[in-house]
């Protein structure tokens, strides 16, 4: 088991960096989206906790850019690059976008996992970062690691048990 102490944490809508050989964890992700970018030659990651899909409909004054897809990886790609990270050795893993509740004719604005996954997938896309592994959809909660030293992405569910990427 791994060292509590040594595991960097990530909290709902906010994200963080971790240097080499670390570990970075988040949970409970629903329809929330874990999003991971990580070098393999630095062995260095960072993990975004996605809450929203883009930031056009926040409300708060100052707004919070983990919380959006669309704000949350451009700050995440900064962090990892003041690390020394290369833009174009970052490969992305991620996991959630549950639809964690059944809504009878319920329009978009109800499918906010789905809208997440497609709107981070919308951001790898723009910034040219591959999307090499992920675990999205389903209707259970997750809670996801990043293990710095050998790029393996694990996936926890009371449902589903233990997942690697």
């Amino acid at each position: 088991m791994i060292d509590e102490q040594s595991v960097v944490k990530v909290a709902m809508a906010d994200l963080n960096v971790v240097g080499p050989s670390g570990f970075i964890r988040t949970t409970g992700l629903g329809s929330c989206v874990g999003l991971t970018l990580y070098d393999p030659l630095l062995k260095i990651g960072g993990l975004a906790h996605v809450m929203l899909p883009t930031s056009s409909i926040a409300r708060e004054g100052q707004v919070n850019l983990a919380k959006y897809a669309d704000t949350a990886l451009p700050v995440l790609l900064t962090k990892l690059k003041d690390m020394g990270a290369s833009q174009g050795r970052l490969v992305a893993k991620m996991a959630g976008g549950a639809q964690m509740f059944a809504f009878a004719g319920a329009g978009d604005s109800m499918r906010i996992g789905p809208r997440n996954v497609e709107s981070c997938k919308d951001v790898l896309e723009q910034l040219r970062i591959p999307l090499i592994g992920e675990d999205t959809g389903g209707n259970y909660g997750r809670t996801v690691e990043l293990n710095c030293s050998t790029g393996i992405f694990t996936i926890r569910s009371v449902q589903k048990g233990i997942k690697e990427l």
